[in-house]
């Protein structure tokens, strides 16, 4: 186990870290409960940040100028547990940080700043977090400079959320990450670069899981260039070409996915190529990947 490093940094400076598992009646050591704790700091303002509990009503009201969170996307859209990857899963071409003002709701606060993102056509979830995670450091630290300046009101107007656009990026779960090949290919490239780091997409090659970390969409149009012929009831999921630059698989649209970045279980991630190299005989002959083992 070793800190984060935003506690790494805390406990270098000599700053108090604390780590509340919950928020009840549970007491510490000194018979104080996580409440009392932050209230011992009587704070100004709290800043919320990827946490992973609900904060209760009574530490929303703790600070005399509220709590604020870093949001990654543009609210309404994706309010939520997984905005990111929801944003990449359905094709938006722009997200971005919104600086919201909590309540009790599950982001529904006012909006007090917003910051744009593009989302570009290979972004894998880990790509487009570590842009956010830039624009939500350079968007709070502007919201704070007009805190610092701000005289009077215990809280920040803001704007409010419109209910037109709202959307639930609902939390990322394993099983939603087998994919299906009668979806169209852009679709299923979609899912497999928000679901890179996690879950990763993946699917059965017999009875072998296939974990599939990167992938392009070829169009049928190119497919006809480079002389691949599809029958008319070849089943989708059907690897229809193999050689170095990936594994070309028929989808529930005339386009097909080249997959090129892919894992077994027990071993490393790898290219197709290398993969080829100590496992070719998996595709000999041709076979149809699946969503489940076979």
């Amino acid at each position: 186990m070793q800190f984060g490093a935003v506690k790494k940094l805390a406990v270098e400076q000599g700053l108090p870290v604390q780590q509340p598992i919950k928020f009840d009646r549970s007491q510490n050591d000194q018979g104080q409960t996580a409440t009392q704790i932050m209230a011992d700091y009587q704070p100004d303002l709290l800043i919320v940040v990827a946490y992973g509990l609900i904060l209760p009503q009574e530490i929303l009201d703790l600070p005399r100028f509220g709590c604020v969170n870093i949001h990654a996307s543009l609210l309404p859209r994706w309010r939520g547990a997984a905005p990111i990857q929801r944003a990449i899963q359905s094709g938006d071409k722009q997200t971005g940080i919104t600086i919201m003002q909590m309540d009790r709701g599950l982001d529904t606060g006012n909006m007090l700043l917003k910051k744009t993102c593009s989302i570009e056509s290979q972004d894998t979830a880990s790509d487009l977090h570590d842009r956010l995670a830039e624009l939500g450091c350079q968007s709070i630290l502007e919201f704070l400079r007009d805190f610092s300046s701000a005289k009077g009101s215990p809280r920040f107007p803001g704007e409010i959320q419109p209910t037109k656009g709202v959307t639930y990026a609902h939390k990322l779960e394993k099983a939603a990450a087998v994919i299906d090949w009668s979806m169209n290919a852009r679709a299923i490239d979609q899912q497999i670069r928000a679901f890179n780091p996690w879950p990763v997409s993946f699917s059965y090659v017999g009875q072998e899981r296939l974990r599939i970390w990167s992938a392009s969409v070829i169009c049928k149009q190119q497919l006809i260039s480079d002389g691949i012929q599809v029958a008319d009831l070849t089943p989708f999921g059907q690897i229809i070409r193999v050689d170095k630059a990936g594994l070309v698989v028929l989808c529930g649209d005339p386009d097909a996915l080249l997959i090129t970045e892919l894992q077994v279980d027990g071993s490393r991630r790898m290219s197709v190529a290398e993969f080829l190299n100590a496992k070719s005989q998996w595709f000999e002959p041709l076979p149809t990947l699946s969503a489940k083992p076979s």
